[in-house]
């Protein structure tokens, strides 16, 4: 039997850290942060063997405009 774990961790923009940045290296893509215009692209990171946004409504999401909305949304 698998025992699942899960871990999250805050993501804090004080220490230059971005959501976007984030996200392109855990599933491997390129990002576009829009509020920094910097380019994340961990495209030829090795050991991602799947990356997936699962949606309340069963429908799909990119991944761009899901982490730039988040960042958009915390004011902080």
């Amino acid at each position: 039997m698998a025992i699942f774990h899960c871990t999250t961790k805050p993501i804090a923009r004080s220490a230059g850290r971005s959501s976007v940045a984030a996200a392109a290296y855990r599933s491997g893509s390129e990002l576009v942060d829009q509020r920094t215009g910097l380019i994340h692209d961990y495209t030829r990171r090795a050991g991602v063997e799947s990356a997936e946004i699962l949606m309340p409504d069963g429908g799909t999401a990119d991944r761009s405009e899901l982490w730039n909305a988040a960042e958009a949304a915390e004011k902080r």
